[in-house]
């Protein structure tokens, strides 16, 4: 493994343990050059590739950084860390592959996804939603805030919008 420092591979591991849920290995290391830490993660390679069905009929490879830039933008300035962020894309991956093999469609990647951030913040779905489901004018909008008004819960978050 090079150094990220100093470009060497002269490396010691100092420490590993699972990570992802035991998806990955974290590995802790020292370059035996500059004497600097750095880490590294080791997963299982995919063998079976998934693709995205998007709404044109194309398709792309499955990417879950996509998910989490995506949550990233839509939680901007909103209380949720990047872990609830992790968390999140964790949970709709496991959806999909517990649903799909080789395609899924982006209308289902979506869905997962609001699911999963609806349930931690009602602010940062709806910015979600307002990008993923595209809508067509104010109306749909307002529905779509409407029904996340009525389901929130006074003592978890305030509510977005005064009637």
């Amino acid at each position: 493994m090079k150094c990220p420092f100093c470009q060497e591979d002269r490396d010691k591991v100092i420490d590993s343990r699972s990570s992802d849920g035991g998806k990955a290995i974290r590995r802790r290391r020292k370059c035996l050059v500059c004497k600097r830490r750095f880490t590294t993660y080791e997963r299982i390679g995919e063998s079976l590739k998934l693709y995205v069905v998007k709404k044109d009929n194309s398709r792309v490879p499955y990417d879950k950084d996509k998910i989490i830039g995506g949550l990233q933008k839509a939680c901007y300035k909103r209380a949720v860390s990047t872990e609830q962020i992790q968390q999140i894309a964790d949970r709709a991956e496991e959806s999909i592959l517990r649903n799909f093999d080789k395609e899924v469609s982006s209308a289902f990647v979506g869905e997962s996804v609001m699911k999963q951030l609806r349930r931690v913040d009602k602010v940062a779905y709806i910015r979600f939603a307002s990008v993923y489901r595209d809508f067509r004018d104010a109306g749909e909008l307002i529905k779509e805030v409407s029904r996340a008004i009525t389901e929130v819960e006074p003592s978890v978050q305030p509510m977005l919008f005064e009637k």
